[in-house]
């Protein structure tokens, strides 16, 4: 189980050296789509973790939807986000080679960030998030899902913010991970919000760090 600071941090270590977060022929997507809530997203990750599970058996700790797909009456773009917990995510032959056979395809590989390594799945589309159990990425990605499925406010600013971000960023022929960008100041709020809430910071508090939940790869 990671630490307090650990939860509350945006961890941003940096690339090393000559390294890459993406396998060859992956890259940032260049076009940013929102979709309006769908109906079929939970029955999609329904879908989909009967997959990996099926792919994988008991090397699946934990198997959760998370991101903009998991809020009911959210728009978001139309990826389904899985946080999938293993072992140990750098142990790629444990688990990778099973997933490629149940129709995911590697292509992102961080060692230096808590393990992530993220598969993607076609038909539904899906955006696969490896972690190990002691990543504080896990806790904080459920901590938003589940603050925005009960807080109606947050949930219309996000939305509302959401919209604008994806605008901006076609007109100004920027990619996925721009598109993220704008967003970070909304979601650094509604993290503030929900770590006072539930006493992990006081409202005095600042919380640090300089990665935005969605990376890339995520929501």
């Amino acid at each position: 189980m990671p630490f307090r600071d650990e939860i509350i941090t945006f961890h941003e270590p940096p690339v090393p050296d000559g390294k890459s977060p993406y396998v060859p022929g992956a890259g940032p997507s260049q076009y940013v789509e929102i979709a309006d809530s769908n109906e079929v997203w939970p029955e999609s990750f329904d879908l989909l973790a009967k997959k990996i599970q099926a792919a994988l058996g008991w090397r699946a700790l934990e198997i959760e939807h998370v991101g903009s797909t998991a809020v009911r009456g959210l728009p978001a773009k139309p990826i389904i986000d899985i946080d999938l917990i293993v072992a140990d995510p750098n142990d790629e032959p444990s688990y990778v080679p099973a997933l490629e056979g149940a129709g995911f395809e590697l292509r992102v590989r961080e060692p230096w960030w808590f393990g992530h390594r993220l598969l993607r799945h076609s038909e539904p589309t899906c955006h696969l998030h490896v972690f190990g159990y002691d990543s504080p990425e896990v806790v904080k990605h459920r901590i938003f899902r589940n603050w925005l499925r009960a807080n109606s406010n947050d949930r219309d600013l996000y939305a509302n913010t959401k919209g604008e971000a994806a605008t901006l960023a076609r007109n100004a022929g920027e990619h996925s991970m721009q598109y993220n960008a704008r967003k970070e100041k909304v979601i650094r709020g509604i993290y503030h919000r929900a770590f006072v809430t539930m006493g992990l910071v006081t409202a005095r508090d600042e919380i640090g760090g300089a990665r935005p939940l969605q990376s890339d790869e995520a929501l």
